[in-house]
């Protein structure tokens, strides 16, 4: 185990297994708790988590498919490594993608989802508030962007978008660091939202795309913040680009 890594917290009794450990792994990816090339020992992870390890078994594969993990041949499966010229090309592909998302999740729009996107707003609003750490933050966004998949309805597009997402959220933590990117990723989803709510699918798709492009841009700023930060001190803390 490496001295970033911290062991995972043993899954509460209750509910469906195998989502549960997978979900808790994800978190642990995203959170930066399993840092990119950290090896995922199913008997490891099935001792800290206090499960079988058929449930974490299903959690790598899913992990693997979602682009979050990579199967290294002779070595199993560990934690995906990306660097920021591959995470560039993700997010311009992510940007048609997402932009196409709201677009079909505008046309699908009922009460009941505009509703449930609105609740996830007034969370990430609620948690910028409370100044929580940057966890929460990485969940709401995952969370809405995910929720706007699910409102496309459209599986060919799922089954497109989600290894393109789940490469991208390595990018999350350097893109959180700044102090005025959670305000500004928060009003874009807002933007995203009320474009949705005018019933135009191409200003939803438009509104979409420009959040997506506009993470690109922070990304890049991100990283050169990052690369003028002494090495000795970037050691100390984590990163999940690295």
């Amino acid at each position: 185990m490496t001295q970033q890594q911290r062991p995972l917290d043993p899954l509460p009794p209750g509910g469906f297994i195998g989502e549960r450990t997978y979900e808790a792994v994800k978190v642990a990816i995203l959170a930066n708790r399993l840092p990119p090339g950290t090896a995922l020992s199913v008997p490891e992870l099935a001792r800290q988590l206090g499960v079988s390890r058929s449930p974490v078994r299903e959690a790598v594969q899913r992990l693997i498919y979602d682009g979050l993990a990579t199967h290294v041949p002779n070595r199993g499966a560990e934690v995906s490594r990306v660097d920021i010229d591959d995470l560039r090309e993700l997010y311009v592909v992510r940007e048609l993608l997402e932009g196409l998302a709201a677009r079909l999740a505008t046309e699908n729009l009922d009460v009941d989802g505009l509703t449930l996107l609105r609740g996830i707003l007034t969370d990430h609003e609620e948690v910028l508030a409370a100044e929580t750490d940057i966890a929460a933050h990485v969940h709401l966004d995952t969370l809405f962007h995910r929720t706007l998949r699910d409102l496309a309805g459209n599986t060919h597009l799922t089954g497109a978008l989600e290894p393109i997402v789940g490469r991208s959220h390595f990018a999350l933590h350097s893109l959180w660091r700044s102090a005025d990117a959670p305000r500004l990723a928060l009003d874009e989803h807002c933007r995203i939202v009320d474009a949705m709510v005018t019933g135009d699918p191409a200003l939803a798709e438009t509104a979409a795309r420009q959040h997506i492009a506009r993470l690109r841009i922070r990304l890049s700023q991100a990283t050169l913040r990052e690369a003028a930060i002494p090495p000795r001190r970037r050691r100390s803390g984590t990163s999940a680009l690295s």
